[in-house]
């Protein structure tokens, strides 16, 4: 048996378990069956997933996220913020401007401190894709595929793909509550045309400056947040006309509202909370 410590935390619900390697170290092939066991809400801990806090020469800290199935992804917005907050308050990194690197590149991150806390993160997600190279999708590459004909279960939508850290397909729906997230959210993961799965958000456009959010993740299924899937969402309204570059929008997920903005750089900014949970030991059986 090996006793594993490990932190839960939330970036407005989409929660997730965290361990940190500056301080111990575990066996390579020991992460996706422990992502698995952690996760699972019965046996485990419950979670989205587990993410890994490490230290990295190309960085102040590096970030590995497994998702509850095991898969591992490229990208994780709340889990960004999570990480910039676990190592500014426990002390790993005691400064209020720093870098994080992930397996899509190196994130820069913002901190606004209160009382020794850091109580809300900025950071800088990088530049949006749109090629079906980078997604990566089936077919010929089209410069900015904006609104295609998207055929799944019988029906045509209409999306926008995107890919920001992880791929996105982005539908604007009429009514957020009636959005087809159960129904068609895993099928719409799944379709052969994402050789690599995709996130599935679903958009209703309150005006200009918000967004109301839905989101099925790809590996984890329905959370309640998902900060590279807003951040996603955001560029789909500009490109599509519902939103301006270089205004904030804010997003109103099921788990609470985030602050995004796509710069007239290009680059997009995500602002948000993220939240201690606990802190435990979970022993696991090999």
């Amino acid at each position: 048996m090996l006793n594993i410590e490990f932190t839960k935390m939330h970036g407005l619900g989409n929660n997730y378990l965290y361990i940190n390697l500056f301080e111990h170290t575990y066996d390579e092939a020991l992460f996706v069956p422990l992502a698995i066991a952690m996760s699972d809400v019965n046996r485990g801990i419950g979670a989205d997933g587990l993410v890994l806090i490490h230290q990295t020469a190309d960085a102040d800290c590096g970030m590995r996220i497994f998702n509850k199935d095991g898969s591992e992804a490229s990208n994780c917005g709340n889990a960004l913020r999570c990480v910039a907050k676990y190592v500014y308050d426990r002390g790993l990194l005691p400064r209020a401007t720093f870098t994080i690197q992930t397996k899509s590149g190196i994130n820069y991150v913002s901190l606004q401190v209160a009382n020794g806390e850091a109580t809300s993160i900025t950071i800088n997600m990088g530049q949006p894709k749109f090629e079906r190279q980078a997604m990566p999708m089936q077919g010929e590459a089209t410069a900015h595929v904006i609104h295609e004909p998207f055929d799944v279960d019988g029906e045509t939508l209409h999306m926008t793909n995107v890919f920001l850290g992880n791929p996105h397909a982005v539908f604007f729906v009429e009514h957020i509550e009636q959005a087809p997230l159960y129904t068609l959210g895993e099928k719409i993961e799944k379709h052969p045309i994402f050789p690599e799965r995709t996130n599935v958000e679903f958009i209703e456009v309150v005006n200009d400056t918000e967004l109301n959010f839905r989101v099925w993740e790809r590996g984890s299924g329905v959370t309640e947040a998902c900060g590279t899937g807003a951040c996603g969402a955001v560029v789909a309204a500009v490109v599509n006309g519902h939103c301006k570059r270089n205004e904030d929008v804010t997003v109103h997920l099921a788990g609470g509202d985030l602050t995004i903005k796509w710069d007239e750089a290009g680059d997009v900014w995500m602002t948000g909370p993220a939240a201690f949970i606990a802190d435990g030991t979970f022993f696991y059986n090999q």
